[in-house]
């Protein structure tokens, strides 16, 4: 399934599931389904209420998404068409974004970098997350504003200690995300500032919707392409990370839980503008384009 979060009536904040090109609306499910037990237990453990909207899906599991597997198996499809619909990021806060870097070999080569022997982690902040369509605003006094296509993996469950065997047993999907970067504070500074250049607002556009990991099937296997202005910047494989998904998820959880709602960035391949000659850098009236196979297709403008 396809599964978006759209702007409904009243400016709400609704569940849809993306049919023959119309958004039929789930919300009502989403919002009748009954937490599992151990997140029920955990979000009352922190003192956290029950969630709503994708995140509530999210938290359901399996069980949440069979729920909707079935109601549009009876319910007509009868929504709005997607092109007058106006999407949201499919999850507008995850609870965290992870960030992985120099995870393809050709991207640490153009950056002058001896592949890593474990995942690099770099945190990139929710509060960064816009819709597809968006137009991420370049802030005052920055000049260095770079684009990263990268595969974002969905979490659908709470994981710890995983084996990478185990992995795609807590993924609910995937969607697309621009790992915006302001390249002025990840590299022209002492100590860099990594997590800063990527948590500015707008810099994590996302979308259009997250794809359900039974509709994308070996997600090693995807063409990734990113056209800046039509004229294609990057195009790699995800069979090219040198940490494939499984490794990065049971390595991630060795150190901290993963949550639904959480979204694995999974590390983009060469071709950012920083390391080309001479250097590109992201301008007002720029568009962007990701398009990863089988996922989807995020598009958003530089304003």
């Amino acid at each position: 399934m396809k599964l978006v979060t759209f702007r409904g009536a009243n400016r709400s904040r609704n569940v849809g599931a993306v049919v023959s090109g119309q958004v039929v609306d789930v919300t009502d499910i989403v919002e009748a389904l009954l937490l599992p037990p151990r997140s029920a237990r955990i979000l009352d453990a922190r003192g956290m209420d029950a969630p709503s909207g994708m995140l509530r899906l999210l938290h359901a599991g399996s069980q949440g998404l069979d729920a909707i597997a079935q109601a549009l198996a009876v319910r007509p499809h009868e929504g709005q068409a997607i092109g007058d619909t106006e999407l949201l990021a499919p999850i507008p806060r995850p609870g965290k974004i992870i960030g992985i870097g120099r995870n393809y070999a050709d991207h640490a080569k153009e950056s002058g970098i001896t592949p890593f022997a474990k995942p690099r982690i770099i945190a990139k902040l929710s509060s960064s997350v816009v819709g597809p369509g968006a137009a991420v605003h370049r802030p005052v006094g920055i000049t260095k504003l770079d684009y990263e296509a990268e595969l974002g993996v969905v979490i659908g469950a709470f994981a710890s200690q995983l084996e990478a065997t185990e992995a795609f047993e807590v993924v609910a999907g995937y969607t697309v995300l621009n790992d915006v970067s302001a390249r002025e504070f990840q590299f022209d500074v002492t100590p860099p500032q990594t997590t800063f250049a990527k948590s500015f607002d707008g810099f994590c556009p996302m979308g259009p919707w997250l794809v359900t990991k039974d509709e994308v099937g070996d997600p090693q296997t995807l063409g990734i392409v990113c056209r800046l202005n039509d004229n294609v910047v990057q195009q790699a494989n995800t069979a090219d990370m040198l940490f494939p998904i499984s490794q990065l998820i049971a390595y991630i959880s060795r150190f901290m839980t993963l949550e639904p709602g959480d979204v694995i960035a999974t590390g983009t391949p060469a071709g950012v503008g920083a390391f080309r000659v001479p250097p590109v850098w992201l301008k007002p009236g720029d568009r962007v384009r990701i398009d990863i196979s089988s996922v989807g297709v995020l598009e958003h403008s530089i304003g």
